[in-house]
């Protein structure tokens, strides 16, 4: 992608904020390699700021952070979303995104019920029975309200905010020209992928932006879970849900993080990490989708010790072919295999550039040692995780974003349990999980449909064989196939293989030459009018080769 000037110039206020909160906070260096003062210099000059000389001691990861939450809420939720991508971000940055906090003021009551009024076509007391002006909670997407339908069923309403997308758009736009310029003028960031981040928090937002999309995904979950009673999913009312607007059940439960409270419920701490961490296994290596963000604000325990996960707005997939990979890295270890750990590796991930292969299989034998000998149960799956991304960054290996946010959902996870109970280790619950993707990768129904599925495609191929050759033909008939070669050089290259096989022959004729001139004048004097004109001519030839190499200027 080319950065557009006249885009800059568009959003030339935003532009201008930009390159003074990098300024701010000592990223003058920053601001001159991408040639951003001339936004400031811009006009007037009204607002060109000098760069502070006083900042506090802080680290260049903890400077971005500020200048993230300085930017406002879509740069946060940026930081948010990119902190999910260790193997792209260096520790101490990631470290930092994690502490963002969506510090937004919620916006005026009565603008939501003008929107709700907007959106359904109805005054407010007719949509519900009661809905209190007061948010709940408000985030830099949407706020939500409690309200009362008219047949007393409790619900949330989560209102998207007025121009927000507007606003993410152009945030977005400027994004990416920053990223095109950063991979431009920056060479040595091309590791962190400026442009592939944008775009993976561009498609996540926008999915959160959504709403009608999030309202799928709580049906989905529903539907999926309808016999387990261990997690309750929030109903969507569809009437009064639209892309903008999405209304579902009110939960009204205990924080996970709660501890007094959990503690007095019928069911132990302990049993309920253990569901939670059930739960999220079965979505992650039974489902195949999974909730992307399961931080305790958004768990809720109810009066029974059912869990109920809320804000669907990031959710993960997890495929089957990635799955197998995941596991097939978790039995190599177990195996103390390292062949199979580096190609579970390569195959998970994809490096970035050149790598080193004696030196990834040296830091993988290492992870390899630390972990073998231990039984699945055992093993620290936080820390494990956290030793594989080292392995990803240290050797550029980038992963798909689906997988680092279920290792960031784990880890996290993994923590939230950990409140519960200080003992707890999730991979007695992972352990169930992976020898049943085992099981079923050899499992006669699944082998028999992935070989039916190998025959249809090759049967595809087959049938579109001839296609492909008759428009090959087709295009070799009209002259139209061009087939594009790099051949600078090549006539030169011609010419002077040319002109040295010519030296040759002329080298080996003068010495056959000399040779027989040679043998003649041995034979004696009655030859010797045959052997002088020979051995003239040859020493013409010998004289006019080496004045024709030294003229070259080539020995």
């Amino acid at each position: 992608m080319e950065s557009h000037p006249f885009r800059f110039l568009r959003n030339l206020g935003r532009s201008r904020e930009i390159a003074t909160v990098l300024l701010n906070h000592g990223f003058g260096d920053l601001v001159d390699r991408l040639n951003l003062r001339r936004y400031l210099q811009w006009g007037r000059r009204l607002f060109r700021q000098k760069e502070n000389e006083y900042l506090p001691r802080q680290t260049r990861a903890e400077r971005f952070r500020h200048a993230l939450e300085d930017l406002g809420p879509t740069y946060v939720k940026f930081g948010q979303i990119i902190s999910t991508r260790p193997d792209l971000l260096p520790p101490d940055v990631i470290e930092e995104f994690t502490k963002l906090q969506e510090q937004v003021f919620p916006f005026p009551s009565a603008m939501a019920v003008q929107m709700l009024e907007s959106e359904f076509g109805k005054p407010i007391d007719r949509l519900f029975m009661h809905f209190e002006r007061e948010p709940l909670a408000a985030g830099s997407l949407a706020q939500v309200h409690r309200a009362t339908l008219d047949d007393g069923t409790q619900v949330a309403v989560k209102i998207r905010r007025p121009n927000v997308i507007r606003d993410v758009e152009r945030d977005l736009s400027l994004m990416m020209e920053l990223a095109v310029l950063i991979n431009r003028h920056i060479p040595e960031a091309a590791i962190f992928d400026p442009v592939g981040l944008v775009n993976y928090f561009a498609r996540t937002i926008r999915r959160e932006l959504n709403f009608n999309r999030e309202a799928r995904t709580l049906e989905e979950f529903a539907h999926n879970f309808s016999k387990d009673a261990s997690l309750k999913v929030p109903a969507v009312y569809w009437e009064w849900s639209s892309e903008s607007v999405l209304t579902m059940e009110f939960i009204d439960g205990y924080r996970v993080d709660d501890v007094d409270a959990i503690a007095a419920l019928p069911i132990s701490p302990t049993q309920i990490a253990a569901n939670g961490s059930h739960i999220f296994m079965k979505m992650a290596f039974e489902i195949g989708v999974f909730h992307g963000d399961p931080h305790p604000g958004n768990m809720r325990i109810l009066p029974d010790g059912t869990i109920c996960l809320i804000d669907y707005g990031m959710i993960g997939v997890f495929e089957q072919e990635m799955r197998d990979n995941l596991v097939d890295l978790f039995v190599a270890v177990n195996k103390n295999n390292v062949p199979n750990a580096v190609a579970a590796i390569l195959k998970l991930g994809q490096p970035f550039g050149e790598y080193d292969p004696l030196r990834l299989r040296t830091d993988v034998r290492e992870f390899v040692e630390n972990y073998y000998g231990y039984p699945l149960e055992r093993i620290n799956v936080g820390t494990m995780l956290t030793d594989f991304i080292s392995i990803l960054s240290l050797h550029a290996i980038r992963c798909p974003p689906d997988l680092m946010l279920l290792i960031r959902a784990l880890i996290s996870l993994e923590g939230v349990a950990r409140q519960l109970d200080p003992n707890f280790n999730i991979s007695t619950e992972l352990a169930p999980f992976v020898r049943n993707v085992i099981k079923d990768r050899y499992n006669p129904q699944r082998m028999a449909q992935r070989f039916a599925d190998e025959v249809r495609l090759f049967a595809q191929l087959a049938h579109d064989a001839p296609l492909h050759l008759g428009k090959t033909l087709e295009k070799l008939s009209k002259d139209d196939l061009k087939i594009q070669l790099d051949h600078r050089g090549l006539d030169h290259l011609i010419t002077e293989l040319d002109r040295s096989s010519n030296r040759i022959v002329v080298s080996l004729a003068m010495s056959s030459l000399i040779v027989a001139s040679a043998l003649l004048m041995r034979a004696g004097a009655s030859s010797m009018w045959i052997t002088l004109p020979i051995f003239l001519l040859s020493s013409l030839l010998g004289i006019w080769l080496i004045y024709g190499v030294f003229r070259s200027g080539r020995l």
